[in-house]
Order: structure tokens, then C-alpha cells, then sequence
């Protein structure tokens, strides 16, 4: 059955449509932190869809949301009053930390990000953008013109003009054997003689954690020391959020946060795990920034009612059950358990992340340099043994993604770091 369907796949949808794994599979259902192929193999999933089952494979209290609120309206579209998304925007503007905060849905991070793109250049008149080296904001056509990684960037053609700053790789590139105070501090720097040599451009955007780049971060505190800096040049901050936000890290709710000592971003966009699988992402703006815009405009499906209903109560499960606060424990558990799995397996340069959302560089032995094919093979081992993880990292795929479900528990990261260790050591 599968073999016929991926002919199908391969007849009606793009070549450039990429599928996981030599031979793909067809995830049928699931449950907590486990999903079932369409063979019947049981997978522990360490990916969560790419970051967007925050909380459980059919979380009884998201689908009784989900189907009462079809049993009533499904979609009404932006011009008529809708009382979910309403009552979801009053949580998120509350919880973001933005003052005078106004929410706009969307479908998808991707969405979310080409609004903040419109709201900074409309609002800054310019059409120039800030852009992390390594980065990904997603795959329409401004969203990879700002895009730092050249695996996700199919085309050099931009509406924007984009600048590239340093910072989001601590571990890699001129600045990488330098102390944390030394990097921020270099970074800075750059970002200043970058601003000397242009126009005034309208933001920086950036992800608190690199997220397709390979869970890559920079020291805390970098994105406040370039707040100050674009703070005095009118620069407005837009902190991508959409693989970061609602309490993945653990240690904060936004990933932003961790560099907040000089305020919050005037602009931040999210997605994925607020919807638990439900199509929602959004943007979060300084009421002065979200009401620059001289037109109308509407969204057919974001905020609709049934992607709403979902959104509110797998917040309120997130809350309600401290998942963030599980995040940071069974997280750093995780996180210690895999570093002391890897110290002795030379193809792994380094574990990195915080909380559930963790980065396992693969490299040549004895080098520094990126190794596609061992991960693609870690890739391959943990599928045997019942795990599912993914793939990322800005230097040709090399870096193993890990970001379950944030309800995961004790028991099954040890399941999971078990079964790494032995794909680890199978490619050996």
C-alpha cells in the first residue's frame, strides 16, 4: 500500500516536495508521543511534525474542541465577528509581552512572516531587511529572500534587499573561538558597521533559536545588545517565533525573552505548536506598528473558527499542565542524557538547545566538517528502531533535529535517547 501510494505522490505532486527517508512512510494515527505507520510500526516521535504537535497526538481535550466547534460553524472568514479568535488574540497579546498589542492569524509561520515583512517596510518606508546568517523564515517568495540558508532558498530574486548579520551560529564561522561576552560583543560590531554603510533598513528579523538551521543559537542577551543598537538607528526587531514560542525552550515561554533586557520585539510572528496540528500561525505587533497599513485587507482562513477552538484549548492544556515547566525538566534531563551518550562517538561535533527542542551536529571524525551522509543514516537507524527525529543545520543537512511533544515524560526520553544511541553507534 505504500509503495503504491508514494507512485501516486511521485505522479501528482513536485519533484522538489521532499520526503523523508530511502523508503517513506504514511503515518496513519497517533497517540501521546507515539504515531503508527500505515504497516502498523509503532514510532516513538522525538519530531512532532516538525515542531507543531506541541502537546499530544490526539489530545482528547483539542479534538472534542475541534469537533464540537465543526458541529457549530466551521469558517466565517476576518469579515464577520468571531468569538474564538477574539478570546485566542486576548491570550496572545496578554501573554506576548508586547504593550498596546494588537493579533493577526494566519495559516502558517510562513504567512505570519510575509505580514511582518509588510507591517516593517510599510511602517519604516524601506525596503531593506536584516537577516541572520543561516536562518529561515519560510518558503514564499519574500520569506526565502530573507532566508540565510541556501538548502531553502531556491531562488536569488527578492522584493527585499536583504543584509546578512552575524551571530545566529555560535560555534561556527570567524567569531566562533571567542567567550560568549567577546562574540555578542563582535556581533555588535558588525551589526554597527553593517548600519554605517546603507540606507536605514526597516528590521532585523531573527529566530531566538535557528530552527531548520540546526537548533543553532547565539549566547543570551545578543538580540538586546542589537536591540539597543537598532533601537537608535528607528531598526524595529521582529523575533520569528513560530519553532521557538509557547514554552519549548523551558527556561522561557518566547525564545525572545532570553535576550529581553532592553524590551520586547516590536514585531513577533508564530505558528506550529499552538495549533496542534491545526493550520494557525500570527503576527504580534505594537498597536502603532500593526495600524500602519492605509488599506483593507482580510484573511479567508486565518483565525477561522475551528482552527481557533483548537488553539484555545491546547493552550489552555499547555497552562494548565506547566508543559513548559516539563519542557525544561524532562528537557535538561534529555539534553545531559545525550551528551553523555555522544561524548565518546566521534561523528558528533556537539548537543545544543534548551529544553525540548535539541541539535545534534554530525561531522567527519576527527574534523569540523559537515557530514550529510551520517546523518542521513542516523536518520535512517532511529526509523528502525522506533524513533522518529529530523534533519537541519545551514552546513548541507548535518545536524539531527529532536523536538517532541512537550508532554513527553521521564520514562520516554530515556525510551528515546536509548534508541539514538543505538542508531549513533550502528553507523559507526
Amino acid at each position: 500500500m505504500t509503495d503504491e501510494l508514494l507512485g501516486r505522490h511521485k505522479a501528482v505532486l513536485p519533484d522538489w516536495l521532499a520526503l523523508y527517508y530511502a523508503d517513506p512512510m504514511e503515518i496513519t494515527h497517533g497517540e501521546g508521543r507515539h504515531v503508527w505507520d500505515a504497516r502498523g510500526n509503532k514510532y516513538l516521535d522525538f519530531f512532532g511534525g516538525i515542531l507543531t504537535t506541541m502537546t499530544a497526538h490526539a489530545l482528547p481535550e483539542v479534538s472534542k474542541a475541534v469537533s464540537e466547534q465543526a458541529g457549530r460553524i466551521i469558517h466565517s472568514s476576518t469579515l464577520y465577528l468571531n468569538r474564538p479568535m477574539v478570546e485566542l488574540a486576548e491570550r496572545i497579546a496578554q501573554m506576548s509581552g508586547i504593550p498596546d498589542a494588537r493579533v493577526f492569524f494566519t495559516t502558517s509561520g510562513t504567512e505570519a512572516n510575509d505580514t511582518a515583512l509588510m507591517l516593517a517596510t510599510t511602517y519604516r518606508q524601506s525596503n531593506q531587511i536584516l537577516a541572520m546568517r543561516n536562518s529561515y523564515h519560510g518558503r514564499s517568495f519574500s520569506a526565502v529572500g530573507i532566508t540565510g540558508n541556501k538548502s531553502w532558498s531556491p531562488t536569488s530574486l527578492s522584493p527585499l534587499q536583504t543584509l546578512y548579520v552575524h551571530g545566529g551560529v555560535r560555534t561556527r564561522g570567524p567569531y566562533a573561538d571567542l567567550s560568549d561576552a567577546d562574540f555578542i560583543t563582535a556581533c555588535v560590531a558588525d551589526l554597527e558597521d553593517l548600519l554605517g554603510h546603507g540606507r536605514p533598513p526597516a528590521a532585523l528579523i531573527a529566530e531566538p533559536i535557528q530552527g531548520v538551521g540546526g537548533f543553532t543559537s547565539p549566547p543570551d542577551g545578543l538580540y538586546a545588545a542589537f536591540r539597543e543598537v537598532l533601537g537608535r538607528h528607528g531598526v524595529l526587531w521582529i523575533a520569528d517565533e513560530v519553532q521557538t514560542g509557547w514554552g519549548r525552550t523551558g527556561d522561557n515561554f518566547w525564545g525572545w525573552q532570553a535576550h529581553g533586557q532592553n524590551g520586547p520585539p516590536d514585531i513577533m510572528t508564530f505558528a506550529k505548536g499552538i495549533g496542534n496540528g491545526m493550520s494557525i500561525g500570527g503576527v504580534v505587533a505594537r498597536a502603532e506598528v500593526m495600524n500602519c497599513l492605509d488599506s483593507n485587507s482580510i484573511s479567508t482562513f486565518g483565525g477561522t473558527q475551528i482552527t481557533m477552538a483548537a488553539g484555545l484549548a491546547n493552550l489552555n492544556y499547555l497552562v494548565e499542565h506547566d508543559l513548559q515547566g516539563n519542557a525544561r525538566r524532562v528537557g535538561g534531563l534529555l539534553i545531559e542524557r545525550l551528551r553523555a551518550i555522544t561524548a565518546q562517538i566521534p561523528v558528533v561535533k556537539e548537543v545544543r538547545g534548551r529544553g525540548l527542542m535539541i541539535g545534534i551536529e554530525v561531522v567527519r571524525p576527527g574534523t569540523d566538517e559537515a557530514n550529510p551522509e551520517a546523518a542521513s543514516a542516523v536518520l535512517e537507524a532511529a526509523r528502525r528502531e522506533g524513533l522518529l527525529i529530523g534533519k537541519g543545520g545551514g552546513h548541507n543537512t548535518s545536524a539531527l533535529r529532536i523536538a517532541p511533544p512537550l508532554s513527553l515524560t521521564v520514562a520516554e526520553a530515556e525510551e528515546g535517547a536509548d534508541a539514538l544511541e543505538r542508531a549513533l553507534r550502528s553507523i559507526q
